[in-house]
């Protein structure tokens, strides 16, 4: 088994034309998308055609799209199997937005993708190495929508609406959510034309806004895809179906798409998310949804106030600069209220109580009525 290196590797010379789109080449482009394409390729707001992928080795620019050193040695191999087949190797790009505004704590990134034989797959970037995108994820949790799901709906139409042909959506992490909710709240002429809608290990949606959207109308076009102990992509899971996958890591690691397993041209496929991995992802969910706005919101603003006091505005400097960050957020930590801090006590108070009560629950669960009866009669130990 390999991943979807090994995939570019085998399949890359086939056309979507010889071979339909696939739940890997959804995974490849979504991973393209976070990609800096700044100055690259034309702007979502201009009107200009598009560039080729393999153009893109000839721009002064190119290594600028490798600027997450996070992921630079996987992204270069990534463009490297794209660009040496058929397959993507006419891939057109265009469209490209990249949003990062503090005031308004949004990060929004999206690219249009267009196929060899006319189809277009629109790519929402997932939370990038900004501060502010985690601040996003954060206000998932108590806002919707916020603004990078307005913007993906904004984004849908404006696309749509100056390329023909069939659409597919997609996008990881958060990107995964941005495809559903665009799907759910574009114009009725633009749902129609959607083929699929793919969301790899996004976080879901509070029910209540599944039905305000109007879920059930592209349903049935939403393919969810989680590795076996996801955690991001099972927040708020309940109503949307999903498939489990295999990867090559452990634990949050297997968030990285890049250690899916893929065996031919798809991914490999298990039964269900670990047990153990499901029984605190519920446990969480219940928590969340118990608390209220306000509190939700308030647990959001400290958080990110403590992380935003190691005065870095990136992940990638925050982890060079451990110490320093370290430092800040300790510095932070004394600066919050007594009021903030007796509100995040209960919290966390509540999250451990309602752990507690799934695990009583989950233990009376394993002993059988016959068992139970069992344990009842057993014959005390005699006196000595």
């Amino acid at each position: 088994m390999g991943t979807v290196l090994d995939y570019l590797e085998k399949y890359g010379n086939y056309s979507f034309q010889e071979m339909p789109m696939t739940e890997v080449d959804s995974l490849a482009l979504c991973l393209l998308s976070y990609l800096k394409f700044e100055g690259m390729v034309p702007d979502a707001m201009v009107n200009q055609p598009p560039v080729k992928l393999k153009d893109l080795e000839e721009h002064p620019a190119f290594e600028k799209l490798f600027a997450d050193v996070r992921f630079e040695k996987s992204n270069r191999a990534l463009v490297n199997g794209m660009l040496k087949g058929k397959r993507f190797g006419e891939l057109r790009l265009n469209c490209y937005a990249n949003v990062i505004e503090e005031q308004w704590e949004t990060q929004f990134s999206a690219v249009t993708f267009i196929l060899d034989d006319g189809t277009v797959y629109i790519a929402y970037r997932g939370t990038d190495e900004t501060i502010v995108g985690w601040k996003e994820d954060f206000n998932m949790t108590f806002l919707s929508p916020v603004p990078g799901q307005e913007m993906s709906v904004w984004y849908l139409n404006t696309v749509a609406n100056a390329l023909p042909g069939p659409l597919y959506l997609g996008g990881h992490s958060k990107g995964g959510n941005l495809a559903v909710y665009s799907g759910m709240n574009c114009e009725p002429e633009i749902q129609d034309r959607i083929v699929r809608i793919y969301s790899l290990d996004g976080p879901g949606f509070r029910p209540e806004v599944l039905e305000k959207c109007g879920y059930d109308r592209i349903q049935d076009r939403v393919e969810k895809i989680l590795p076996n102990s996801s955690m991001i992509g099972m927040l708020f899971e309940s109503d949307m179906h999903f498939q489990v996958v295999k990867t090559k890591a452990f634990g949050l690691a297997q968030h990285d798409l890049f250690t899916w397993q893929v065996v031919a041209n798809h991914l490999v496929h298990a039964n269900d998310i670990y047990e153990r991995r499901k029984q605190m992802d519920n446990t969480l969910n219940e928590w969340l949804l118990s608390l209220d706005e306000q509190q939700l919101q308030t647990f959001a603003d400290t958080l990110y106030q403590v992380i935003s006091a190691s005065q870095t505005d990136n992940l990638i400097d925050f982890t060079a600069e451990w110490k320093k960050s370290m430092n800040g957020i300790i510095s932070a930590l004394k600066e919050v209220d007594e009021e903030t801090i007796g509100i995040l006590k209960n919290m966390v108070k509540s999250l451990f109580e309602i752990a507690g009560s799934n695990a009583r629950k989950e233990f009376a669960s394993k002993f059988t009525p016959k068992q139970k009866s069992e344990k009842k009669s057993k014959p005390e130990p005699a006196d000595h």
